[in-house]
């Protein structure tokens, strides 16, 4: 395993709402919040864990 394999890839809200079919931006938002995925803030931009949406939706990261 090379060292980019071991960094976890952050996606924007918007990049993590075209992995899966008709999740929405709006929705994955929401899910933070309400504290359903991790993720993290940078001032007002939501990055999340590749492998935390896949997670979530039982695909395998």
């Amino acid at each position: 395993m090379n060292e980019h394999e071991k960094k976890p890839r952050l996606l924007t809200l918007k990049e993590a709402a075209k992995l899966i079919d008709g999740l929405t931006e709006y929705r994955i938002r929401i899910m933070c919040i309400n504290g359903e995925i991790k993720y993290h803030r940078f001032g007002n931009k939501y990055m999340i864990p590749e492998r935390e949406i896949l997670k979530y939706f039982g695909e395998n990261p």
